[in-house]
C-alpha cells in the first residue's frame, strides 16, 4: 500500500457495523457506523491525512479485526495495533493520556486536565476526546463525569455503558447484551 491511501472496512461487532481503517502507518479509523456517513469521514479523512480512502482487505486491518474479537470476548486487555493518530497537538495529548487509563478503570475529564496541567481545560478534554478516531483502542469510554457518570460519547451512551460494564466485569461483551 502506498502512503497516498487509506484503506478502510467494515467489522460486525457486538455493538453494531464499525469502521475501521489504516494508513501504511497504523490503524487511524476505528468508528461506529451509524456515527457519521461514510462520504463525510472520507472528506475528513482526505483532508486531515491527505490520502485517497479506498474500501479493501489490508493485513492491520486483519490484525484489528483479531485484536477486537478477543476483546469483545474479553480475552484481550492491551490493543498491539499500531495507529497513525493526526490531530491538533492538543487532541493528540489527550489521546496519549487516554492510552494511560489502564483497562478496567476510568478517569474523569478533570482527571485528564490534571494529567495535562492545566485543570481549567476540562472541556476542552470533552472535545478532543469527542475528536478521537479510534474509538475503543483509545479508550475514551473509559472518561467519565467527575460525579461518577456517565457522560458524552459519539457512539451512543449505551455503547460507553456496555463496554465499561465488560472491562469491569472482566466478561465476552455479548454477556452484557
Amino acid at each position: 500500500m502506498s502512503n497516498s491511501k487509506l484503506v478502510y472496512n467494515y467489522l460486525e461487532s457486538p455493538l453494531g457495523t464499525l469502521i475501521i481503517g489504516t494508513t501504511a502507518k497504523g490503524c487511524c479509523l476505528l468508528e461506529f457506523n451509524d456515527r457519521h456517513e461514510l462520504s463525510a469521514i472520507k472528506s475528513r479523512y482526505k483532508k486531515w491525512y491527505q490520502v485517497d480512502c479506498v474500501e479493501g482487505s489490508h493485513p492491520t486491518l486483519d490484525r484489528l479485526e483479531s485484536e477486537l474479537k478477543e476483546y469483545f470476548n474479553g480475552k484481550l486487555r492491551d490493543f498491539s495495533i499500531p495507529l497513525d493518530l493526526r490531530g491538533t497537538q492538543f487532541e493528540t495529548s489527550v489521546w496519549n493520556e487516554l492510552l494511560q487509563i489502564p483497562y478496567g478503570e476510568t478517569r474523569s475529564y478533570g482527571d485528564i486536565a490534571k494529567k495535562l496541567d492545566n485543570s481549567s481545560v476540562s472541556r476542552a478534554v470533552g472535545r478532543a476526546n469527542g475528536n478521537n478516531p479510534v474509538a475503543i483502542i483509545v479508550p475514551c469510554h473509559r472518561v467519565i463525569a467527575s460525579n461518577g457518570k456517565l457522560h458524552g460519547y459519539g457512539g451512543g451512551l449505551w455503547r460507553k455503558e456496555k463496554l465499561l460494564a465488560l472491562e469491569s466485569q472482566k466478561k465476552r461483551l455479548t454477556d452484557f447484551l
